[in-house]
């Protein structure tokens, strides 16, 4: 299942980050891609807040991972630098626990995940606005029908 919507500013980025996270469950995995500067980080950002991270949460680029304590322990990913290399960091520990794994660039470990994730594309239309894919099959068709009740409305 997967729906389409647009976000005209910071605001509606955070209210995305916030009907996710009121979804949240142990074991959550969500993917996140889109081009530099898209928002992929932004949302994390948000997204943590309302899990329950008191942290202030930057970018793992070049750490790759970044573990944060709220209601979930929250595995913050970006595996940018894994494309093309091979092997996996050992990440599998953290994908298949019962911590929320946000990651960035998911696709390019995407061997490595289950069937069964969130993702969410990020396109940028200019400053503020952003095109937004989110699919999800099973467990998180719930999170793409409450993300289409809500814009559609």
């Amino acid at each position: 299942m997967e729906y389409k919507l647009r976000l005209n500013s910071l605001d509606d980025t955070v209210k995305l980050a916030e009907l996710i996270a009121e979804k949240v469950f142990p074991g959550m995995i969500i993917g996140l891609t889109g081009d530099l500067g898209s928002g992929k980080t932004t949302f994390t950002k948000y997204f943590s807040r309302y899990i329950g991270v008191k942290d202030n949460l930057n970018s793992p680029t070049f750490t790759i991972l970044k573990i944060y304590s709220g209601n979930y322990d929250l595995y913050h990913m970006d595996v940018y630098r894994l494309e093309d290399i091979g092997y996996d960091y050992e990440l599998e520990e953290f994908i298949y626990g019962s911590g929320i794994s946000v990651i960035e660039w998911y696709e390019y470990i995407k061997s490595m995940l289950p069937n069964e994730i969130l993702s969410i594309t990020f396109t940028v239309i200019d400053e503020n606005q952003r095109d937004v894919v989110v699919k999800g099959e099973g467990k998180y068709e719930k999170i793409v029908k409450a993300i289409s009740d809500r814009y559609s409305n």
